[in-house]
């Protein structure tokens, strides 16, 4: 399936401000790029960097005043997630590398703090990708999404108490309570196809039969239609806009939608 996805951003600062932004996906053998656009307005210079998740960062000072970011990508996604029931735990020792780090608690996931809780949660499961459903059907039933519900600094020690949030909260409890069972896990963030109201979005992935594979508690069943931006250990790994100075966004307008791969017309940006 072939999607456009992009978003628009208006910023504002009463003087330069320096900022990262995370904003332009990477081809991989889950999704291809076909064309991408990435705009300021003003036009500043920007570098752009790798950082130690694989996801490219565009470091810039935004000018004082007004300041807007428009990013627009066509690129080719699954129409569908894979789904294996049958997929086992992977032993730690056999796990690649740069797996091992997303078995560890980070700031919004405490997983050395759940694991009764987890263990609660997937009992009369098969180990391994069973067991994930599992919380995603937990955190699915048992949390309710509401916005407003948290905010910067909620963890997901925070969401299981409050029992309500938003997809990063989702994603954090999922995250926790897969590491909590030796379970490696990871937060994506990007677009998802259909996506009401239309945002960017988070969901989780868990490393499990040797692979990644992806699980959104936010929906009532697997969906495909997804771009992924970023990954990370949690939020604080894939923040899209990283302010570092005095800087205010005004407002935000994201969108997605699918277009016949015979579509060779130029990347349209609204005004």
């Amino acid at each position: 399936m072939r999607l456009k996805a992009g978003c628009d951003i208006h910023l504002s600062a009463p003087s330069p401000a320096s900022l990262v932004a995370m904003l332009r996906p990477r081809s991989g053998t889950a999704q291809w790029i076909i064309g991408e656009r990435y705009d300021f307005e003003p036009f500043v210079q920007a570098t752009e960097y790798v950082d130690a998740f694989g996801n490219l960062c565009q470091r810039l000072t935004a000018p004082a005043g007004a300041f807007r970011i428009r990013t627009e990508v066509e690129i080719e996604v699954a129409e569908a997630i894979a789904v294996e029931p049958s997929a086992g735990p992977a032993n730690v020792e056999d796990l690649p590398d740069y797996v091992l780090q997303f078995l560890l608690p980070s700031r919004y996931c405490q997983s050395d703090m759940l694991e009764s809780v987890a263990e609660d949660v997937v009992a009369g499961r098969k180990p391994g990708y069973e067991q994930v459903d599992a919380i995603r059907e937990f955190i699915r039933e048992q949390i309710e999404y509401r916005s407003g519900a948290s905010n910067g600094s909620t963890s997901a020690v925070d969401t299981l108490r409050d029992r309500a949030g938003v997809c990063r909260d989702f994603s954090h409890v999922g995250l926790s309570l897969c590491r909590a069972l030796r379970i490696p896990a990871r937060m994506v963030v990007g677009y998802l196809l259909g996506l009401t109201p239309m945002d960017l979005h988070a969901w989780f992935e868990a490393f499990v039969g040797g692979r990644w594979y992806t699980f959104d508690a936010t929906q009532p069943k697997p969906r495909g239609g997804r771009i992924a931006i970023a990954y990370g250990r949690d939020a604080a790994d894939v923040a899209l806009l990283t302010e570092l100075g005095p800087l205010k966004t005004e407002r935000m307008n994201v969108w997605v939608h699918e277009v016949s791969a015979g579509d060779v017309k130029g990347v349209n940006l609204p005004a």
